[in-house]
């Protein structure tokens, strides 16, 4: 059964990334690839149609980042905000495997915002919220611990728009591929008082291809 198989990929990836999720949370997720899988027929949500691929490249790509999510100061995070979301990702993995954090997606497209609404109540999400529209126009009651993006735009662009919304102590992180030197060295032609903590290399169970995430916090901040 297909389900079987998308279980028994997802746990032998979690497994080798030595990544600990609970079987409930586990099927979850199964069920959410599944829903990317109904959708994508109709909708085309995602270049990925294989439903095995994307445990590989969607799922545990997107559960790669999960021991980081944090303050800048490593004190735990209460609000992150997924730019860029598309189908959720990496938003609503996350918000499956860490049920304490208030995760809000937004896409500027209406039928991945429309997706992403369909998934939280399918899924039971209530710490997952999806707002549709431009980042730069996003306005809430409250600031976010931490930012990401998989796959948005530059760094530089990335941070311009989303800098109103970021905590104090809160950090950015930008899920990429390679190593974004060039990137990280126009944040300095873009004058963005911006420090880069550091540039991790990700392991992504099944994945033959480079993974870095990039943490970067406001220049108050000091650790």
């Amino acid at each position: 059964m297909i389900n079987a198989s998308l279980l028994a990929t997802l746990e032998a990836g979690l497994a080798e990334m030595q990544l600990q999720i609970a079987a409930d949370k586990r099927e979850k997720l199964v069920a959410y690839v599944l829903l990317i899988h109904k959708w994508n027929m109709v909708h085309n949500l995602t270049a990925v149609r294989d439903p095995l691929e994307m445990v590989t490249l969607h799922l545990l790509d997107s559960l790669s980042v999960l021991p980081h999510i944090q303050k800048a100061d490593g004190a735990e995070a209460k609000y992150l905000l997924d730019v860029g979301a598309g189908a959720g990702l990496p938003s609503i993995p996350l918000a499956i495997c860490l049920p304490e954090l208030q995760v809000t997606a937004i896409d500027s497209v209406q039928k991945k915002a429309s997706f992403m609404r369909q998934a939280k109540g399918e899924l039971g999400l209530t710490n997952f919220h999806v707002e549709a529209g431009r980042v730069e126009a996003l306005k809430k009651d409250h600031l976010f611990d931490v930012i990401i993006s998989r796959a948005f735009s530059e760094i530089g662009l990335f941070i311009k728009l989303t800098r109103h919304l970021l905590a104090q102590d809160g950090q950015w992180l930008a899920m990429k591929g390679v190593q974004p030197d060039a990137e990280l060295a126009d944040l300095k032609a873009l004058q963005l008082d911006i420090q880069v903590t550091k540039s991790l290399p990700l392991h992504v169970a099944g994945l033959h291809a480079e993974r870095h995430l990039v943490f970067l916090h406001p220049p108050i901040f000091t650790k």
